[in-house]
């Protein structure tokens, strides 16, 4: 990890603490101490277990793609890609480097730069398409809540959606099925851009973006064929997202709200992750805890407890990836692989 990424992450570590005492600027620390001796540990344990799990099942996901091509691809060098990734997303704006940060490690082992960005490519288009769906669902059931607890979040929950929306459809989906025309439309978007640089910086761009939707589309015709693989992948990526999703349900449970309704709040919190992604802010720091503390004061009555239970989410959900991350870029060694193409 390089001086800068390691000044970023120590920044967002403060910004965090910074977030954290202005919450607890109306609730008394001796009422904080109190809630947390009545935590369930076992609830709380299960809420751990669940961002575990998330990571275990994106871990299989990366070695399914990797494996099915090179042989030698170690559990270990699966694991540290979806570590680096919650590390490089937790400290750039829009998470813009969780992609490059696992290239870079998928390269460390010895695999080639193109066969990784194919196999995190078709992993990102999966992924994505799974949140659309998720999303989708989630407006079917807490859409009308969130507009009667919160109108204004209601445009930030629709414009998140657009914008993920437009991704799959717009992009991936038009690249898949239709390169030539997606390459004619990239230069349409792209042409503004000649204005502000020089001839050569464009040609370059120009050629980069061609070269990135023929390796996608490439990569679907192969991943298309192999029909057993791609539902593989979606089955994994079903059950990764869902055991986020469930993670503030199991902290509630261990602050004693047991009557809350796991759809409901399994709905609010894949609509709180659609809003924090659109914060430029690492991490979506300051709008991820207003979010969370705007869809959840129906249920945690208590300025206490919400306290707490904003400060455990965000601890297991980002701070806890954040922290193993840096373990991982750190520490751990790559195996290497023998990739014929590298």
């Amino acid at each position: 990890m390089s001086r800068r990424n390691k000044i970023t992450f120590a920044v967002m570590l403060l910004i965090g603490i910074a977030i954290f005492g202005y919450s607890m600027r109306n609730v008394k620390l001796s009422a904080l101490v109190k809630d947390m001796q009545t935590i369930n540990w076992w609830w709380l344990l299960v809420a751990f277990l669940c961002i575990c799990l998330y990571l275990l099942f994106e871990t299989f996901i990366t070695k399914v793609l990797i494996s099915n091509r090179i042989k030698g691809f170690t559990f270990k060098d699966a694991l540290r890609v979806p570590l680096v990734e919650q590390l490089f997303n937790g400290i750039t704006p829009f998470s813009s480097g969780g992609q490059p940060g696992q290239l870079f490690v998928m390269m460390q082992t010895g695999i080639d730069a193109g066969r990784a960005s194919s196999a995190l490519l078709m992993k990102f288009v999966v992924y994505q398409g799974m949140i659309v769906i998720n999303f989708f669902l989630s407006l079917i059931i807490g859409f009308q809540y969130v507009i009667e607890k919160m109108q204004f979040l209601a445009w930030f929950v629709l414009f998140g959606f657009l914008i993920h929306f437009a991704v799959i459809v717009g992009g991936l989906l038009l690249v898949m099925f239709k390169p030539q025309f997606t390459k004619k439309a990239a230069k349409v978007v792209l042409y503004p851009v000649k204005w502000f640089i020089s001839a050569d910086r464009y040609a370059n761009l120009q050629g980069t973006m061609a070269e990135k939707i023929d390796n996608l589309y490439l990569e679907s015709v192969r991943i298309g064929r192999q029909w057993k693989l791609l539902l593989k992948v979606i089955v994994l990526t079903f059950c990764q997202l869902l055991f986020y999703y469930l993670i503030p349900y199991f902290i509630m449970l261990s602050l004693g709200y047991t009557n809350a309704n796991v759809v409901m709040i399994v709905s609010l919190h894949v609509m709180i992750v659609m809003i924090i992604s659109l914060f430029p802010i690492p991490g979506g720091s300051g709008g991820a805890e207003f979010s969370f503390e705007s869809l959840f004061h129906s249920y945690i009555t208590s300025s206490s407890k919400m306290v707490l239970a904003m400060l455990l989410w965000r601890l297991i959900t980002y701070y806890f990836g954040l922290i193993a991350g840096g373990a991982v870029a750190l520490v751990i060694k790559p195996d290497k692989v023998n990739d014929p193409d590298q």
